[in-house]
């Protein structure tokens, strides 16, 4: 009994997976050919970015002040101190910046997506769409999915801003590793590659967010207790996407040796 559960919540979840795939094709060819829904846009912009800032900053702060302690420890007992900047720069640019910030993303506005379309879905209210003559997609799907690729880049920079304020500080107040050489050494390490990387993962992975969330949720069936395990499985598939597509837009993007060999 319990093979045959498992069997069958792994092919919903595949048919759920495919349907968001397709969802996604759809979305492409709406904004190519469809009038955006502007209103709705700023509205989910809003919720994306400055409902996200607080928390994404802080999250990025206290990665960049816990990675600093980690690395200058090491790097001062090597005689590499002042290398400790470019090496921060380089984690929060390439990696930790756009996938942390798409986590919380994820956590926060992703399983709003799903458990709002979701409950909409069990309410009939798209059905009432349909009615009314507006498609769900240019309605619902699209503005989500253009404001977390436009938000998620900008949280993601400003994020990577306030990592490097917090390891300026532990930098400074812990091993006296003075600003000027902290950044003189994210200077060295750091190219506009790495910024720009960071802004391409970020888009990538808002556009995976928005469309997992509303594919869940329209998919959703079974009433309320549909919408919570939308909710739950909607945020796992999306965590799961994102990183095994930044493993592979990290393979894409850096290949190849390193700007920073020559640093030591």
């Amino acid at each position: 009994m319990t093979d045959f559960t498992e069997q069958s919540s792994l092919k919903r979840w595949s048919q759920r997976l495919l349907a968001a795939s397709l969802l996604g094709g759809q979305v492409l060819v709406h904004l190519a050919t469809k009038k955006i829904n502007r209103r709705n846009v700023l509205e989910q912009m809003a919720l994306v970015g400055p409902g996200s800032l607080l928390i994404a900053l802080l999250t990025a702060a206290t990665v960049g002040m816990v990675f600093t302690i980690q690395v200058a420890r090491e790097f001062i007992g090597l005689g590499a101190g002042s290398a400790v900047g470019g090496v921060l720069g380089v984690a929060l640019a390439r990696e930790l910046a756009p996938v942390l910030t798409a986590v919380i993303v994820t956590g926060r506005v992703g399983s709003a997506f799903a458990a709002e379309i979701g409950t909409m879905q069990v309410t009939e209210q798209i059905d009432a769409l349909y009615m009314l003559r507006t498609d769900p997609i240019d309605y619902l799907v699209v503005p989500r999915v253009i404001a977390c690729c436009l938000m998620l880049p900008v949280l993601t920079i400003l994020s990577f801003a306030t990592g490097m304020t917090g390891g300026i500080l532990v930098a400074r107040t812990m091993y006296d590793i003075s600003p000027h050489v902290f950044l003189d050494s994210a200077q060295n390490f750091l190219d506009v590659w790495d910024l720009a990387s960071a802004a391409i993962k970020a888009m990538v992975f808002g556009a995976l967010i928005a469309v997992i969330g509303s594919s869940w949720g329209l998919t959703t069936t079974g009433g309320a207790k549909g919408v919570g395990q939308s909710t739950t499985t909607a945020v796992v598939t999306a965590l799961l996407t994102i990183f095994v597509s930044n493993f592979f837009l990290s393979w894409i993007m850096f290949q190849g040796q390193g700007t920073a060999s020559g640093v030591f």
